[in-house]
């Protein structure tokens, strides 16, 4: 078998020579002869403290305009939570891995779970744009579990393209510069003189060496320490263009492969048979010997969730799980409907609210209810383990921590639990948690086989993760024409925060009793990404959870989808009680140029103002999140106020820098279509313990005729460096939608969905 040499960049402290490598190549201490086999490490600068000094200082808003009456910088102006995520990994973020082979293709194995979001393109793109190569020379790998990166393989909070852009970036450059520094000392140059293009370096007299005859010399031990610096943005030509996604032809042709997809040898079909309430137990299987009887059926396993099924298809698998007669233990929230649970939080925010004396003041109340997750692909995993090692295959966000309590489950080592990040066709915060490669894993361990697990739809909607019921209690106060005081409590079921920062220590931290457990962590997480953008005087922004044992997690926007959609709404109400324009009235609240210049964007494109049937009627919300901004103009038909249709939408956002501008743009789609999902149609009704809804047809999440069919987005010019995209798109729609919709009834909506009725024959228990 040919040797093939190749090039493997990775970025280390520049104090120290390189430790070896990884996952059992060769060590530095290898003979000569055994060079060419061996993945070369290479040493940049890693991030410093003082980034987050910058950052924080670049968070203060300006001084206020003297019409206003100013608002102190809450927490997430100073430092936000993206912010704390990129300093908690700072000594890990030069832990990148790529590689350049013979035939002249990059690799890079990304730390980060891609679901759809765009992430894989996007640092394609940077590490395309960095070595000069076609972005169809370079592949994108996600990495399995690695526990050395610590904070650095959790994917969520908008934080990718924000913590990787510059690690990518320095990775490639070493690349670069290893290969430019080989083709110099074969031509006799100084490598000055040299340039790299299309995959090649360049001499000035045109002769060219490709990246893949260039891999065993870049990689040689005895190449000198180099230093690399990436391109200065004015020079990049691909990062910043709008670029189609490198997976699309293989998502829409259904080459790509997701979990249940993989050729795992010998892994069998596995279902779970589920309790009749939320996180209720196994007391006895009474017909399990009748079940193994079923044709296909291989095994029946008791697991803390319930009963499961392996077989032979997973046809038996659902008919024998569908047949078990189980005996069940109580859930947590057995005696708890919609009613009882919407009292509790309102009970939460009981207190009487700020008043200020001469002022007046406007207040209201809103409700949000459970949302579900609701990804294409429903929850699934493949687990393979034996006596002395396990390995996983599952969609995972957070798959440090997955492997570590994987390895205590199953009373193995770490190092001999091997899991691997599969591409997931959806999350929007799911898979934050691990449920599925855990009961893989236990009933792999108890059916002695490998098993390819499945939930269900109607499993993954009634006891999947869900987005927390909120209520929110707002007071605005204002006189002569100013606004004095915002004070905005909220009151939600406990979000659960258990997968920490995506490894063990700080998933522990978060089972801690009390204020320092997960309450901290929704504290924390409140507090760095929840803010006022407008001057409105002594400003608080107040979280209270209540703490019903529910499997809730992180969704889409967490609280600011919510906090922000319901602080929007009232702006309009307060606009229009003094007198102002719903736009003017923003613009003059505002903290700056850079957020009143989305907000112009979208009053201009949209036409804002411009007259409207009846029934008919604008809307606009604005958001600032993670370093970015965006506001959302639409236009409703509420004709018929119980079939509302957003026929138009007109969205602005800056994000600092994009790399990959059409991947934005589908993540303002994707916003927006949650924002008129969650707005109008789609939620959980809890009865007596446990979700009605049961699948898409109960779940009522925007269909295509639902959307608006004239969408217009723009991407406002780039500044510094990336922003957050992924939550920032719901909180301004959510706003728009509510305030389009009252404009366009006369009804100010204050629960939401506005429509939710229970219209279908819910699935058995």
């Amino acid at each position: 078998m040919t040797e093939q040499p190749n090039l493997e960049a990775r970025t280390e402290h520049p104090a120290r020579p390189a430790q070896g490598t990884w996952q059992g190549r060769a060590d530095p201490a290898s003979p000569p002869h055994r060079t060419r086999r061996r993945f070369l490490t290479y040493l940049v600068a890693a991030p410093t403290l003082a980034v987050g000094t910058g950052l924080a200082l670049d968070g203060v808003p300006p001084a206020a305009a003297e019409a206003v009456v100013p608002t102190l910088p809450a927490a997430a102006d100073l430092v936000d939570l993206g912010d704390v995520l990129i300093l908690a990994g700072a000594p890990t973020a030069h832990l990148l891995v790529l590689t350049v082979g013979e035939d002249g293709t990059v690799t890079f194995r990304l730390p980060r779970e891609e679901v759809g979001q765009g992430i894989t393109t996007a640092v394609a793109m940077l590490v395309a744009e960095e070595l000069d190569v076609p972005l169809a020379k370079v592949r994108v790998q996600l990495d399995d579990a690695r526990p050395e990166l610590l904070f650095n393989q959790f994917t969520g909070s908008s934080n990718s393209i924000r913590s990787l852009y510059d690690p990518v970036r320095r990775t490639a450059a070493a690349a670069r510069a290893r290969l430019v520094h080989a083709a110099a000392g074969r031509w006799g140059l100084e490598p000055g003189t040299l340039r790299t293009e299309d995959g090649s370096v360049v001499a000035p007299d045109g002769r060219t060496a490709p990246y893949g005859s260039l891999t065993a010399a870049a990689a040689s031990r005895h190449l000198a320490a180099l230093t690399a610096t990436p391109k200065p943005e004015s020079a990049h030509r691909l990062v910043g263009t709008p670029t189609s996604r490198i997976d699309a032809r293989a998502m829409v042709t259904g080459r790509q492969r997701y979990t249940l997809d993989l050729d795992v040898p010998g892994a069998k079909p596995c279902m779970v048979r589920r309790p009749p309430t939320l996180g209720g137990t196994v007391r006895s299987v009474n017909n399990e010997r009748a079940v193994r009887a079923m044709p296909g059926v291989l095994d029946t396993v008791v697991v803390p969730t319930g009963v499961a099924v392996v077989a032979e298809t997973f046809g038996q698998a659902l008919d024998a799980k569908n047949a078990l007669d189980v005996t069940w233990g109580p859930g947590t929230v057995d005696g708890l409907s919609d009613d009882g649970i919407r009292a509790r939080l309102r009970a939460a925010t009981s207190l009487p609210p700020i008043t200020l004396p001469l002022a007046e003041h406007l207040d209201a109340e809103f409700d949000f209810a459970f949302v579900s997750h609701a990804p294409m692909e429903t929850n699934s995993a493949v687990a393979d383990v034996r006596p002395d090692r396990a390995e996983i295959w599952s969609a995972l966000k957070t798959p440090i921590v997955a492997q570590q309590t994987l390895a205590k489950e199953l009373g193995l080592p770490v190092d001999k639990v091997t899991v691997h990040v599969v591409q997931g066709g959806g999350s929007f915060g799911r898979r934050l948690f691990f449920d599925a490669a855990l009961e893989a894993a236990q009933v792999s361990r108890a059916s002695k086989r490998p098993v390819r697990l499945m939930w269900s739809r109607i499993d993954d909607t009634r006891h999947g993760r869900m987005r927390p019921a909120t209520h929110h209690k707002i007071r605005a106060t204002y006189g002569l024409g100013q606004v004095l005081g915002f004070d905005h409590r909220v009151a939600a079921v406990e979000t659960d925060f258990r997968h920490g920062l995506g490894e063990i220590l700080t998933a522990t931290a978060a089972k801690l009793p009390g204020g320092l457990g997960n309450a901290g962590f929704a504290q924390t997480l409140f507090h760095t990404t929840v803010k006022s953008p407008y001057h409105f005087g002594v400003t608080t922004q107040r979280l209270t959870e209540v703490p019903l044992r529910m499997p809730t997690a992180s969704w889409r926007s967490v609280y600011s989808a919510n906090t922000r959609g319901a602080e929007e709404m009232l702006i309009d109400e307060l606009a229009a009680r003094m007198g102002k324009d719903p736009v003017e009235f923003r613009r003059t609240f505002l903290r700056n140029r850079a957020q009143r210049a989305v907000l112009d964007k979208v009053a201009a494109e949209g036409a804002w103002g411009r007259p409207m049937p009846a029934g008919h009627a604008q809307g606009v919300g604005f958001h600032e999140e993670y370093k970015s901004r965006t506001a959302c103009l639409v236009e409703i038909d509420a004709t018929d106020p119980r079939r509302p249709r957003v026929t138009k939408a007109v969205i602005a956002a800056d994000v600092g820098r994009a790399v990959n501008p059409r991947g934005l743009e589908a993540q303002l789609l994707g916003g927006l279509t949650d924002a008129i999902s969650t707005t109008l149609t789609a939620g959980l009704h809890i009865d007596k313990g446990l979700p009605l809804e049961g699948s898409y047809s109960q779940f009522h999440y925007a269909r295509q005729k639902d959307t608006p069919p004239d969408v217009r987005i723009f991407v406002m010019p780039a500044t510094g460096e990336p922003g957050g995209a992924g939550e920032l798109g719901v909180p301004a729609a959510v706003g728009a939608i509510g305030n389009a919709y009252a404009r366009a009834t006369g009804t100010r909506p204050r629960r939401f969905p506005v429509n939710f009725d229970v219209d279908f024959t819910p699935f058995p228990r």
